[in-house]
Parts: structure tokens; sequence; C-alpha cells
């Protein structure tokens, strides 16, 4: 751990070091001489690194991630040596003192006392190399030397007319590699706590706790009172807005939405906040008003395709084929996107207009690669819909399924085209071949349990689900589905909430299991936590079947209007979905 954190006090300091001199450099191109009071010197860039130092620094690199430091430590050393630089200097410094071997610490820590004379460490670790107590200098916190250094380095940004912005916006990138996120967020709290004018450091707390996913109540709370005194010290910051938007849509996306709308109403020309809002609205399936948004910024600058091929799949979603085909169309011509993303969603565009035979032929022009082999499954699934089985079968077995990947995706296409026929028996059959051949595909063991649920085999799916569990027993959506299926189609409602429970632990806001904690909640009658989670899970994601089962809670709680509004919304949206339609006819609707 102390090697860990050694690597990354030297790396985070030259990444800060590095990125805020871009950040801040002028459009001279002529290097700056480099201050000898600087405490960190930015490396310099790679392009002008001759061939031999790059090749020193990259032998560097892999021998850090292959944990071989004595190594690192002399291609590190032998490119500060070089290149006369500072920051790989200490660099090399800090790797060798993970050696304890003698004179590596000694070459590296000369060189670094040589290049930055008035730096202390490196005569600290001298006297220590010297006295034989080169223990004590990795005894030492590593995290406090990383917090002091880093503190160092700030004080010194605030006196020397660059300011401490710039570090306080690249300080979470540097730490993205970092897994402990709290850990994170409290360094980067006392890290700003002598700034506090700084709208900069207000906005890293805010980023380092959203970092760390706001599962706690306290640090949800911290974050949102740090975007706030950094937008009360930077009004009009979009990249404040954007970050509280961000913020408010973790436990509510309507609260995230009206925050952009009133931001927006004040910037009416920000392109940033149109396409935030768009995407928040997109998230809660408000397509229509989301194109308007792409559209709008899209007038402004035409030549943003990449809004142009936003609005087209969001017209796929809104089912209006024509608009979805005239801007994909526009994009070929215009050769936008990656191999085969624009034809793939004009293969796409033609198979739900029914056109199947020049489905069939635009899925052919894509070429070949991961969605080019997509293109291949979904042939054979529009060669299901033309009834044509057997020559799908027939496509599907002198497909060049290398993988075994590819091998289980062709069971799944093949199974799926007797699904699509009603044909629930005949997908049981493929499916169980494709486990005989396959026996620990867990997409495999999924869809065979799914399909058993189909035949009503209850305790046949069960044990297939039992066993996916057995294969993935930390998987958040395995647990899920067994716990569903316990309370949705079972007497054991307990059980399966247990189950439900822990997936919820596992993915604390994933919709699908928020939809399941309410629904088991339902079926042991605690109606007011139901419709709880239910309402939130409506709100991450607005869905048919989430709708049935909040209307269905909200009509035993006696609001049925309520409930007749929610199945309305997404009836329109969704016409044929089976749940939805049974659960408004059971209600008379």
């Amino acid at each position: 751990m102390k090697l860990r954190v050694s690597r990354i006090a030297a790396a985070v300091l030259v990444a800060i070091a590095a990125t805020t001199a871009f950040a801040q450099a002028s459009p001279d191109p002529g290097p700056a001489p480099p201050r000898a009071s600087a405490p960190v010197a930015s490396p310099p860039s790679e392009d002008a690194l001759p061939a031999d130092v790059f090749y020193r620094l990259l032998v560097g690199d892999i021998a850090l991630q292959r944990d071989e430091p004595l190594l690192a430590a002399r291609a590190y050393f032998e490119a500060a040596r070089a290149t006369g630089n500072v920051a790989l200097a200490r660099r090399a410094t800090e790797i060798a003192l993970a050696t304890r071997q003698r004179p590596a610490i000694e070459q590296a820590a000369k060189l670094w006392q040589e290049l930055e004379p008035k730096a202390e460490r490196p005569g600290q670790i001298l006297a220590a190399v010297a006295s034989g107590n080169v223990a004590r200098l990795q005894d030492e916190s590593p995290e406090s030397e990383l917090r002091a250094r880093l503190e160092r380095f700030l004080a010194d940004a605030a006196v020397s007319g660059a300011g401490v912005g710039e570090p306080f916006l690249q300080i979470n990138r540097v730490f993205g590699q970092q897994s402990d996120k709290v850990a994170v967020f409290r360094l980067v709290v006392e890290l700003a706590k002598p700034y506090p004018g700084s709208a900069e450091a207000q906005f890293a707390i805010a980023l380092a706790a959203l970092n760390t996913g706001l599962s706690d109540a306290d640090i949800a709370k911290a974050a949102i009172a740090a975007a706030d005194r950094a937008l009360a010290i930077k009004p009009d910051w979009d990249r404040a807005v954007l970050l509280k938007a961000e913020l408010l849509g973790r436990t509510s996306a309507r609260q995230a939405i009206g925050y952009l709308e009133a931001a927006l109403k004040k910037a009416p020309q920000s392109r940033p906040l149109r396409i935030a809002l768009a995407q928040h609205l997109v998230e809660q399936k408000r397509y229509a008003e989301a194109r308007e948004l792409y559209r709008s910024v899209l007038a402004a600058d035409p030549s943003q395709r990449e809004l142009q091929f936003g609005a087209a799949v969001l017209s796929v979603q809104m089912k209006d084929w024509d608009a979805a085909e005239t801007d994909l169309q526009d994009l070929k011509r215009a050769g936008f996107g990656d191999a085969g993303q624009v034809e793939y969603y004009l293969a796409q565009v033609s198979e739900e207009r029914g056109d199947l035979d020049r489905a069939i032929a635009r899925y052919r022009e894509v070429p070949e690669g991961e969605r080019g082999w997509l293109a291949k499954l979904r042939i054979a699934t529009v060669m299901g819909k033309q009834g044509k089985r057997d020559e799908a079968k027939r496509y599907l077995a002198d497909l060049p399924a290398v993988t075994i990947e590819q091998r289980v995706q062709v069971r799944q296409t093949e199974a799926q085209i007797y699904r699509d026929a009603n044909d629930n028996a005949g997908a049981l059959a493929i499916l169980e071949q494709g486990l005989a051949e396959i026996p620990d595909s867990t997409d495999l063991v999924y869809d065979r349990a799914m399909v058993l649920e189909k035949l009503d085999r209850i305790e046949d799916a069960e044990k297939a689900l039992r066993r996916l569990v057995e294969m993935k027993p930390e998987d958040a959506h395995a647990l899920n589905a067994l716990g569903y299926t316990l309370v949705d189609r079972t007497s054991r409602v307990e059980e399966g909430f247990r189950l439900i429970e822990k997936a919820h632990r596992l993915s604390p806001s994933d919709p699908f299991i928020l939809d399941s904690m309410g629904w088991a909640l339902y079926r042991m009658g605690r109606l007011d936590e139901a419709e709880q989670y239910l309402a939130r899970a409506f709100a991450e994601r607005p869905d048919p079947e989430i709708a049935a089962h909040w209307g269905e809670v909200l009509w035993a709680k006696g609001q049925q209007q309520k409930a007749k509004e929610i199945w309305q919304s997404q009836i329109k949206a969704t016409p044929g979905h089976p749940l939805l339609l049974e659960t408004m006819r059971r209600h008379g609707r």
C-alpha cells in the first residue's frame, strides 16, 4: 500500500503540474525557462521528447504496472538526467524509495537535489540513507506526505499569480483511478479549506462528493452545499450549474430538469445547458422535448453532426420514421460516425417500418466488425419475422461464430426467433441445446429461466435462477431476477424480498430493482413504502411495467385518478405492452 501511495504522490503532482501548465499556456510555442523555485516543474511535452527519453518513460510506466519498481526507478532516473526535469527526478526518487535499494535511492535523490537545490526533501532522503535509516522514510505516513505536498503546491500556485483555480479543476481527474473515493473526497475538502473564495475549490469538493456515489447522506448534503458556494462566487458558471444539476438528478430527475430549465431562462443561448437539459429529458423518455433542444442547438451550428445524430436516434425512439430516415440519410452522405453506425440505424428504421427486404439489404451494408456482427444476427431475426425460420436457422448455422460470446449470441438469437413467434417450447429447446454446448453461460441460463417462467414452469425457472445466483452471487440483476420471481409467482414473498433487498444494497439506484422493491412491499401490504420505491423507480425510468405496478399500488390506496393518468401516459408510448394492458383492463380501463 505504501508503494502505491508513494507512486500516487509523485504521479498526482506531476499530472496536476502538467495539466495546469497546459491549460494556462499561452499560444506562444516557445518554451518558458523553468523557475528554480517552482515546487513542481512540468515534464516536457511528449512531442518534444527525444525518442530515447520517450522510450525510457514508456519502460518506466510498464515497469510500474508490472510491479517492478527498481526497473521503473532506473528508467525515470535516466529520463530525468537526460532532460534535466525536476518532476521526473522527484518521481524517480519516490519510486526508488519503495525499492529500499540504497544505490538507486542515493542516485535519484542526488539528481533531484542538483536540479532543485532549494527542495528540502532530497536532502532529508540523503541524510536518512547516510544514517542507514531508509525504513523510517517509508514508515512516514504516505497519505500525510501527499497532503502536505499538495498543500505546498497549491500555496505556491496561490502566490505565483497563476492561482489555484486550474489545479483544483484538475485534481479529481488525476485521482480518477483511486478506488477509495471517500478518502479522495476528504482529502479534497481539507485541501480546499484555505481557499473559501475559490469557486474552483468548491467545485472540486462537489465533484469529489459526486464521485463517491452519494450513498452517504452527509456527503450528498456537502456536495450540494459546495456547488451552491461555487455558484455564489461565480453565478453564471455553466460548469458548476451542470454539476449541481447532476447532483440533483441523483435523487430527483424532476428537480434536476426544473433547475436546468430555470438556468436556461437566465442564459437562453447556452449550448451546454441545452444539451444537458436534453440529456436529462431523454432519461425521462421526454424524447420530443429533448429532440427540440438538440435541433435548436443544431440550427445555430449545423456542423454539429453529433447533435443531428442524437436527434435521429430520438426520432427512432419516438417511432418518427420519416424524420429518422431524413436525418440518417443526411448523416450517411456526410460520412458521419464510426463504421456502420448510421447504416445500422437505417436498417433498424426499415425493420421497424415493416420493410423487411430493405432492412436485410441495409443490414448487409454494415461493414465487418462488432457492429457488422450484430447486423448479421439481426438479419436472422428479420428472416424469422418473415416466417422463414428454417432459412434463419441455416443462416445462423453458417455464421463464423469464433468466440464463446458469439456462439452464445447465435443461440440467443435463434431462441428469440422462436419467442417472437410465440413458440416458447421451441425457444427452450434451442437454449437447452446451447447450454449443453456452453454450460457455464450465464446469459443462456438467464434466458432459459425467463422462457421457463413464460411456460409457467415456475419451479424449474426458480432452479435456473438459483443456479444463476450461484454462478454470480454478488450480481444484483441475478438476485433481483430470482427475488422478483418468488415475489410475483410464488407465495414466498418474504424470501423474495430479502433477495431483492440484497440486490438493492448492491445497486441502490437501479430503477428495475427499485421497482422490484416496490412490488414486493405491495405484495406484503406495505403500501406507503411501496409507493415511495415505485415513484422513485418511475422517476428514474418511465417504463410501462413500472407504471403498471405503481398504478396498482395507487389504486389500492384509493388514488384511482392518479393511477389512470400514469397508465395513460405510458400506453401512448407503448400501446401494446401486455402487462400494462392487462392491468388497465382489470381495473376497467
